[in-house]
Order: structure tokens, then sequence, then C-alpha cells
């Protein structure tokens, strides 16, 4: 059942979130919102808080939070259609009929046949690399070391040089149209269907129900790129999906080794650590990251031991801690991956590196550590503040306390003295915390630091006041805002205020489906970020700080992508004017 978003907005309106929810538990006032015990955990001490200017929900004990839609959702189980027909009902929306609802239709059929398309190009490219025509993929996989079973477990296939996939499924009955939507070809008016993947060993990229959404190719020879990528389809996100989740989802390890590439993840299985995953070619999201935490609590990372492995560790730890993830760091050396490590020293000594992996925050401050000359007492000074700054990431008292015993013994410093460095650190004006004063204690596991706090902190200024927003036109853009949801969630208050005039955060909830990701958003609408800040003089210094530091990250990151003298050059004067910026709220 599709309803429009007209029709979704209208039942969002006209539903009071408080009479909605005050017909369930009990609430009662506190100040501007009202308070009850969680209908979603179990407490004996109110953390419910419902706002009725916001018209949201959110628990500071157990992190549950949302709109009306989602209220009725998890309170009474229902599915979002029935959701909407429940609250449309109660406040006498009059609903399309089912027979309106054409485009659900469509949508459907097109998801239907684009899978289908996926499932029969596996069939393809599995045949043509059992055929004896063209044995190139075949050779390829078992001078790799894989057997007929490991073959055949993972589906793996390849192309061949004969482009004879668009004939086949043709053949089939599939339409251009369903097979451009495919991903699978090129369409040119003048040279008409030509195959993606040619000449290359084919990876299927399954989905955690087996269903083939996508598909991996390595070249056989020098072309480039080495490995292509299908693009993002109907079915396919590859930043909601995990290259053998399918399989690892099943482990009763209790954890999963997070891979770089489909290789490792196969060789992985095929040694017995069926718990094995992949990105699909990125780096890790944070949604893959909450992906995970639905089956494990623990990650060990196992990427490559060369540089650019390391600095992709170091950008996965914070990633997966923020989904409430315990992360280890798998030393391979003297190997570069898991396949070459287990090829020479077998499968027994990978087990003991897993059960000696090194903590995720230890990792982090030794690879810092390579950056300082312990010689020189200015540098070793510089590594012990950039350290504290580090353990600003424990927002728990105790935990950071016992981070710091430890690091401070480890590195020879009094532990006093390195809790004091702790606490001048957190006394920066630009690292004030995102949280809310009332931390969640179970189910919001959340360790920000640095630009991540700073983006959350300043969407939730936006939209308690919404003003802010005007202010910050050409100065910060939604692509600043480059961790989801908050690039997301920027994109939505710059586009309400812009259209609106106003910024209405339940109606924004209303674009996250993921459960998950409405959590998340929930928690940074729901700071009351103006109400911690002093006078407008502080106010207005803490903004500009905040404002500096996201600009400062996302220059720095098209800086690490640019390739182009005249476009450095650009983000050079781009990082100088930062000096420069001033943003006034002397008139707001």
């Amino acid at each position: 059942m599709y309803y429009p978003d007209e029709t979704v907005e209208e039942v969002r309106s006209r539903t009071d979130i408080v009479d909605l929810i005050s017909s369930c538990i009990n609430l009662k006032r506190q100040g501007a919102n009202y308070v009850g015990l969680c209908p979603f955990h179990n407490e004996k001490t109110p953390s419910f808080s419902v706002s009725p200017a916001k018209q949201m929900y959110y628990c500071f004990g157990c992190g549950a939070g949302g709109n009306v839609f989602t209220f009725a959702m998890e309170y009474d189980n229902l599915t979002f259609p029935e959701a909407i027909q429940m609250l449309a009902a109660r406040s006498g929306v009059a609903l399309p009929e089912a027979d309106e609802n054409e485009e659900l239709r469509k949508k459907d059929s097109i998801k239907k046949r684009v899978s289908d398309i996926q499932k029969d190009a596996g069939v393809f490219y599995y045949s043509v690399l059992k055929s004896d025509k063209d044995t190139a993929g075949y050779d390829y996989f078992k001078k790799r070391g894989l057997t007929d079973e490991t073959i055949r477990k993972f589906g793996l296939g390849y192309s061949g040089k004969s482009g004879e996939l668009y004939r086949y499924l043709k053949k089939k009955g599939y339409s251009d149209n369903e097979l451009n939507k495919s991903g699978l070809f090129t369409f040119d008016e003048r040279k008409g269907a030509r195959d993606k993947f040619w000449n290359r060993v084919m990876f299927p990229i399954m989905d955690v129900n087996n269903r083939v959404i996508a598909f991996g190719g390595r070249v056989m020879g020098d072309a480039l790129p080495k490995y292509l990528n299908s693009p993002e389809t109907v079915i396919f996100d590859k930043s909601r999906n995990l290259y053998g989740l399918n399989y690892a989802k099943r482990t009763r390890r209790g954890y999963f080794i997070l891979c770089e590439g489909y290789m490792d993840v196969i060789m992985l299985h095929q040694a017995g650590f069926e718990c094995a995953c992949a990105s699909l070619g990125t780096a890790l999201t944070g949604l893959q990251a909450r992906l995970i935490k639905r089956y494990v609590n623990q990650v060990i990372i196992s990427y490559d031991s060369d540089g650019a492995g390391k600095k992709a560790s170091l950008r996965a730890i914070p990633i997966l801690k923020d989904a409430g993830l315990s992360v280890k760091v798998l030393d391979m050396s003297p190997y570069k991956d898991p396949d070459e490590f287990i090829k020479n020293l077998g499968t027994d000594e990978y087990e003991k590196r897993i059960e000696n992996a090194q903590n995720g925050f230890y990792f982090e401050i030794a690879v810092l550590e390579q950056n300082y000359d312990f010689s020189d007492p200015e540098q070793k000074t510089e590594f012990y503040n950039e350290t504290a700054r580090k353990l600003l990431v424990f927002e728990d008292e105790l935990e950071r306390n016992n981070y710091t015993e430890a690091v401070a013994a480890r590195y020879n410093i009094k532990s006093e003295q390195l809790k004091r460095l702790v606490a001048k650190q957190s006394a920066d004006i630009a690292g004030i915390p995102v949280t809310t004063r009332m931390q969640p204690k179970r189910g919001r596991d959340k360790k920000e630091d640095g630009v991540g706090q700073a983006q959350a902190m300043l969407l939730s200024w936006m939209a308690n006041e919404p003003y802010i927003t005007d202010r910050l036109k050409g100065y910060i853009s939604a692509d600043d805002f480059f961790e989801e949801p908050c690039h997301r969630l920027a994109e939505l208050i710059f586009s309400q205020y812009e259209n609106e005039g106003a910024i209405m955060p339940a109606k924004i909830l209303n674009s996250f489906n993921d459960v998950n990701e409405q959590k998340a958003v929930a928690n940074i609408l729901n700071q009351d970020v103006p109400d911690r800040l002093g006078d407008k003089y502080e106010r207005e210094k803490v903004l500009n700080e905040i404002v500096k530091r996201i600009r400062k990250q996302s220059i720095d990151r098209m800086t690490r992508n640019a390739t182009k003298p005249e476009e450095l050059q650009s983000l050079m004067i781009m990082r100088a004017d930062l000096q420069k910026l001033h943003i006034s709220l002397q008139d707001g």
C-alpha cells in the first residue's frame, strides 16, 4: 500500500503526539515538554520525553525516538501503511482507495524484474565460468586456491569476452528499459547496448536473504579499473549492504571479521572463518556498521597491513564504535592480507592473531605514536595532548578513567597528569559534547568525537533555532556534512527552511525509513543545544568554531580527493579564508 507524501504529511500534522502517546501511557508536564515511563523498556524513573513543539518523542534511557508514525509502529507493532491507516482513522483523514496506488505497484514490478535480471545474470556468469570455451576465469580462481565447493557457494562467475549477456537476457523477455535499470549494461543511441562487465571474474553480491542484488568484477589482465562494481539500482544500495553478510550472519563466534575485498572474505570462509564480510568497494559507512550491530557486538578488523589498510582501519574504528560495537584490529604482519597470511602461516596462527587482536583505541594511539619523536620534548608533549583529545571519545567517566590509566601506564606518564590533560581538552569550546545532560543508558552507545559532534550539534541548533540556517548561507552547505545520517538531515533542513521558511522536525523524520536512522536523527533533533550555551557573545563564538571545524574537515576531504592543480589551489584558498570566517548573531 502506497500513500502520497502529501497524504502522509496531512495525517502527521493532524495527529497531536501528546494526545496519541497520553492515550497509551501516563504523561506529566515538565516545563515545555511532557515526561513519563518509557513503554519500550523497563524503568522506574521517567526518561521518556514528548515535545509538543517538535511533535516528537525521545527516551533518554533506551534511545527510542521518532514521531507519531514511529510511535504507532513500535507500540502497536504496525507496518508503516498500517500506522498511517490507524492514525488517519483517528484524525479523520480520508485515505485514497487501494486501486489508486498504481505507483507502488509499478515500483514493486520494476524491483521484481531487476531482481530477476540479477539472478539470471548470475546463472549466466556461472555457466560461462564452467564452460570449456574459455577457461580464463576458472583458471584464475583455481590458481588463487579456491575449491569447486567455494566457487559454487559464492556463485562465482566469468563474464567472458563475447558480450553475450545482453542477448541472453533479451531472449528471456526483458525489455531494454528493464535491462537499463539493472546496471549491467551501457546504452548508447548509436551503438545500442553493451555489457558493462567484459573479461572479468564475477562476484555476485547478495543481500541477507541470499538474493543477488549486484555484481563486482575483477578484470583479467592489466586493464583499468582493476575492480568494477555495479552502480546503485532500485534494489542495490552499497552503503546498506556487506559482501558475505548472508553467510556471516549465521556465525556463532559472536563477532565479525571485517575485510577489505571479495577474495579476502571468500578465502576466510574457505579456511573456516565463516564470520568474514566486507564493505562494497568503498569506505565503511555508518549504515553498514549499524547493519553489523544487528547480528554481533564485536568486530575484528582484518584490513591490509599496508599504509592504506591502516588508514582504512582508523576511519572504520570510530564508525564501528558509534554503532555500539566493540572493535579490535588484527595484526597480519609480515603478510599483507588474510589470503597471504593463511597460505603462509595457516589457520591456527590466524586464530591466534584473532585472540591477540589489539583493542581499537590502543591501535589508534599506536598509529598516532608513529608521528612523533619522543626524544623531542615538544613532540612528546603534543603526543600526550593529542592522546588526551582522543580520550574524550569515552563519555562514560568510569570507562574514560580506565582507559586513561591504561594509556598512562603504557606511555610512562602519571595517570593524574593525563587526567588533567583530558579535563583541559574537554574545556575546549569546540569540544562541547552534543549529547544531552541525560545520557542514554542502553541502546544508544554513542561515542562521537571531533567533527561528528560538531555536525550533530550544528544540525540540532539549526532545528531548534531556524534563523541560524539563514545565517549559515554562503558559509556552509549540506555537502559539508559527509557522514550519514547527518548529510541527509542537513539536506532536508536546508531545503525545508528555503522552501517553507521554517523547520519541522517531525516532518523531516518522515524522510528516514530505516529504524536505526530514525533513532539517530531523533536523537539529534531532540538536543537542546541553545539551552546549554551562555550569552549571545558565547553563542556566536561557539557557532563560528563549529562551522570552522566542519568546513576544515570538508576541505581536507576534498583535498585528499583532488587531482588537478587548480583544484588544490582553490582548496588552499578556501582553507586560508577559514581564518577570516565570521558569522554574526547580533541581529538574531
